[in-house]
């Protein structure tokens, strides 16, 4: 289609970021998945980020079909079909992409065109991310000449008020817990957050910025946020979150970590089963879920054992060079 245009943007105004919401909950309804995570969609929401990228692609309102996501601007101007985000700051990966078409918009070309535009704004080195793992976009990946880099796993298990199933948590010898304190606990968990995840290119390098935006929507509940002290010295938490909006609520493993010095101790398995049994007991739910890299083999194995299971999957594809 010769008449879409693409605009870059470093940061959305509110009327553009509710559109580029609306399009993301139209195709989230139509798709049974959000294209774009929860990092991305904190973006959208909450102002200018370093090193982050808005493309919106624009199509003709007088070709547009109405519908959530759709909306034309005042007098009948253009209408929001498609938006991709780019994210360039990892100094050493290539910059990470998501896109999303509005499903009313789909299957002219408008995929390709984000997908190009994204790998000409990073100098032909990307990472897009495919959640759900769905073959539309495995097919545009192939379009784009990307090639399968990174699988990641939801996992879910069922809940009941007695968990029977897991054993009581046994906490490490001189390990206590309690629940996170917010504006007293920020700068301890954002330090252990980044040494037990390290390895891992999004969480580890969570700023206060990010922690404030997570503490700023309406799903944090710090009664859901387990600390374990040795001491006055903090060593691992388990932050879990509460899904309303799916059926019944499902319950997260939203983040569990250990500090490097306690690992292989037991403490990970207690404070699981502490979060789960908040779920449970506390919130009623009656699904944990949970997210975790496929080639983690220890991980995965560890969850398994607690009786989760894989749910779907997010394709992470990159380019060759």
């Amino acid at each position: 289609m010769s008449d879409r245009r693409i605009e870059g943007l470093t940061e959305l105004s509110p009327e553009a970021a509710e559109q580029v919401l609306g399009l993301i909950r139209a195709a989230a309804a139509e798709d049974g998945q959000g294209a774009v995570s929860e990092q991305g969609r904190l973006r959208v929401r909450r102002g200018a980020r370093e090193g982050v990228r808005h493309l919106l692609l624009w199509v003709p309102g007088d070709n547009a079909a109405a519908g959530d996501g759709a909306a034309p601007g005042d007098g009948g101007g253009d209408v929001l079909a498609g938006y991709g985000q780019l994210d360039g700051t990892d100094p050493v990966e290539a910059p990470a992409a998501e896109l999303v078409v509005h499903p009313a918009y789909r299957n002219q070309g408008h995929g390709r065109a984000l997908g190009t535009a994204l790998l000409a704004a990073t100098g032909q080195r990307l990472r897009v991310w495919a959640h759900g793992g769905h073959p539309v976009a495995r097919h545009l990946a192939a379009r784009l000449g990307l090639k399968l880099f990174r699988e990641l796993r939801q996992m879910r298990r069922p809940l009941d008020p007695v968990l029977g199933d897991l054993a009581e948590p046994r906490l490490p010898a001189g390990v206590t817990v309690r629940t996170f304190v917010p504006g007293q606990d920020d700068a301890a968990w954002l330090a252990v957050n980044a040494a037990a995840f390290a390895h891992h290119p999004e969480q580890g390098s969570l700023t206060q910025r990010d922690l404030d935006d997570r503490m700023a929507e309406p799903w944090f509940d710090p009664a859901g946020f387990f600390l374990a002290f040795r001491g006055p010295v903090l060593v691992g938490f388990h932050w879990t979150k509460v899904h309303a909006e799916e059926g019944g609520g499902v319950g997260e493993v939203y983040v569990l970590g250990v500090a490097p010095t306690e690992q292989g101790g037991g403490l990970g398995r207690a404070l699981t089963a502490i979060g789960l049994r908040h779920l449970a007991r506390d919130r009623g739910l009656r699904t944990a879920m949970l997210y975790v890299d496929a080639d983690n083999t220890p991980a995965v194995a560890v969850y398994e054992r607690l009786g989760f299971r894989v749910h779907e999957v997010d394709l992470m594809y990159r380019t060759e060079s």
